[in-house]
């Protein structure tokens, strides 16, 4: 098995707009802007910005990849890793203090469990961004590519969660039903295209 490496990262600045589109929000909406920099304050310091990650070469048999953790038949991941020879395999997670937040307001606010909803997808994006912008000095990186996604089956976070061993690393946790704890992580495959110098 390849070595596991763990990051944590900076808070990465936050994008409001972004966060106003998770929360389904059309155009301006000033009447929000208090409820979003009171959440947004709440949050703040409560995030963790953590990623553990591997990086796997990739052989092609027929129609299956062999990605060194896992042999898939995915046409949509074989096109995505067209022209790679090698993936980072990564989970990233925004911490479980979202999650406690977005519980204890759902019953009390709905509009500020709505708006940790939209928060907790943007940071999580917003740390996922981060990480594969780090990941790219010198190469160029391919599309992120989740299970679940096209014809890769969602059985595979399994094998994903196993070669990264996320619960050690970075306390991230998968039930029977194949959902993440916490909420806010992302799993993904990324293809690594060498630059040509």
């Amino acid at each position: 098995m390849a070595d596991v490496f763990v990051r944590s990262y900076p808070t990465p600045e936050y994008n409001k707009k972004e966060i106003l589109r998770y929360a389904g929000v059309r155009g301006d909406a000033p009447e929000l802007d208090g409820v979003l920099s009171d959440c947004m304050r709440e949050a703040k310091d409560r995030l963790i910005y953590k990623v553990c990650y591997a990086e796997f070469p990739i052989t092609r048999c027929g129609g299956v990849l062999e990605l060194g953790f896992l042999s898939v038949s995915s046409k949509s991941l074989q096109k995505n890793l067209e022209g790679c020879d090698k993936i980072i395999l990564f989970a990233a997670t925004v911490g479980i203090d979202i999650d406690r937040l977005i519980a204890r307001y759902s019953v009390t606010a709905p509009s500020k469990a709505l708006m940790f909803q939209a928060i907790g997808a943007e940071r999580i994006e917003a740390l996922c961004d981060m990480f594969c912008d780090e990941m790219s000095m010198g190469r160029t990186l391919r599309p992120r590519f989740s299970a679940g996604y096209g014809d890769l089956p969602i059985e595979a976070q399994r094998d994903i969660f196993r070669a990264l061993d996320c619960p050690r690393k970075i306390g991230l946790t998968l039930n029977e039903s194949l959902l993440m704890s916490p909420t806010k992580s992302v799993t993904a495959i990324v293809g690594i295209k060498e630059d040509k110098i």
